[in-house]
Parts: C-alpha cells; sequence; structure tokens
C-alpha cells in the first residue's frame, strides 16, 4: 500500500459528522493501521482519514494539506500524527497549513532507539497483543524502520504553532523517553500534555487505546466549542 493512500471511515448514517481528523503515520506504517481508531472516531461521527508513514513518501505531506483545505470535509479539522508522523505534523501547522484547528501528537520522537529484534521492536510499539499481530501479518508494515534515526526530520518548532496541541505519550515509551519528550513540550503553553500510565510507543494503537481514543473525543469536543477548550465535565474521573 503506498504511503500517500487514504484510508478513510466516515460517521454512522443519519448522524451529521462533528469534524475532521487526518492521521499521520509513524514509521513502517501505513494509514489502515489506525483502523480501530478510526472506527472508534467515526462512531462518535468524526471523519477519520488517515494517510502513511511521510518518511517513505513525501506526498503525504502534500495529500494532508490537501485534506485540511478541503471545504467539502465538516471542521474543526485536527492532524494527528503519530511517531515521525507528529514531527510532520508540527512542520504542517508551523507552516500555517489552510484549514488547520489543532493537532494531536502522540509518541513524539526524541533521539534515538535501535531494537536489535522484531520482538523487541513489537513490544516497544505496544502492549496490545490484538495489535502486535496486526502488525506482524501485516504485509504493508515494514519491519525495523524504528531503528532508523531520518536525517531529514523537520525540525520542532511548535513556537510556531498558533492552534491548540493535544500531547498524548506513554509512560513506558522506551523508544521516545517521556521525560524527554516533556522536556520538548515545555515552555509551550498551547500544549496540553496527557500521560498514560504503562503506555508504550504507538498510544493510540496501544493496551489503553480506548482511554486514549476517549481522552481525543473529549478534546475534539472542548474544540468545537471554542479554540480556548472550555472544560466540559468538571470533576470528570
Amino acid at each position: 500500500m503506498p504511503s500517500s493512500a487514504l484510508s478513510s471511515w466516515d460517521e454512522p448514517e443519519g448522524l451529521a459528522a462533528r469534524g475532521t481528523l487526518v492521521v499521520l503515520a509513524g514509521r513502517g506504517e501505513h494509514g489502515g493501521v489506525y483502523e480501530r481508531f478510526g472506527r472508534r472516531l467515526a462512531f462518535d461521527a468524526y471523519r477519520v482519514r488517515a494517510l502513511g508513514d511521510p518518511t517513505a513518501d513525501p506526498a503525504v505531506l502534500d495529500a494532508a494539506a490537501k485534506l485540511l483545505a478541503d471545504e467539502s470535509l465538516p471542521g474543526p479539522k485536527v492532524l494527528v500524527g503519530s511517531d515521525t508522523g507528529a514531527r510532520y505534523a508540527v512542520q504542517l501547522a508551523a507552516e500555517r497549513a489552510a484549514g488547520l484547528d489543532a493537532l494531536i501528537l502522540a509518541g513524539l520522537p526524541i533521539g534515538s532507539w535501535t531494537s536489535g529484534s522484531w520482538e523487541t521492536e513489537a513490544a516497544a510499539r505496544t502492549a496490545c497483543t490484538t495489535h502486535q499481530g496486526r502488525l506482524a501479518n501485516d504485509p504493508d508494515f515494514r519491519r525495523g524502520v524504528l531503528d532508523e534515526s531520518p536525517d531529514d526530520l523537520p525540525e520542532l518548532r511548535l513556537d510556531l504553532v498558533d492552534v491548540p496541541v493535544l500531547a498524548l505519550h506513554g509512560t513506558d515509551d522506551a523508544v521516545s523517553p517521556l521525560d524527554r519528550a516533556l522536556d520538548a513540550y515545555a515552555g509551550h503553553p498551547a500544549v496540553r500534555t496527557v500521560t498514560f500510565d504503562g503506555g508504550r510507543h504507538d498510544v493510540l494503537n496501544d493496551a489503553l487505546h480506548r482511554t486514549a481514543a476517549a481522552t481525543v473525543v473529549l478534546f475534539l469536543e472542548r474544540l468545537r466549542l471554542s479554540a480556548e477548550l472550555p472544560a466540559i465535565a468538571e470533576g470528570a474521573v
């Protein structure tokens, strides 16, 4: 499957769409890897359009920009980036991509990491055995690329981002340690960080994927009210 190939999930028939999420996948992934996330968000009436790995195909970024600017897709429009996709999502936001209302960054990569084996990589990506099995049997998924640190990753210019940012990160992320990610987010008041106890690198497809999806939905519902993200449920558990 080409990295720029589009995977789509729409709101249930009879419901009005509440917004659009454009997903940039991480290293080795394609948009279809986010089927579980896409279906869950679509059930809540958000349209999801998932693209592949920008490090493998620069055309992904042009495709994402076109989706964000597509007036036929309902707003608010949110760019979701996982792993290196998060770095490219920040780049598009820093360049003031037309139509963009917010960012969601999952497992922001900081520095390099070496697995040494597929078993180690799979365990570092996710603690969810279902997702591990999907990756292991997916002919379009590329193993071993987490060991590669692309030399041309965009600079992390969060200081140029003027839309709300939700950052999701696992406390047990071996690929991008939490303390380093928090350091990268420090000093940027637009960033709201949520950490997942025991979570690993692929936060959206980890064992706590339901909690991650619920966190995203709450962020989206607040965004629909205002870019200031007013509270909806005070004292929520």
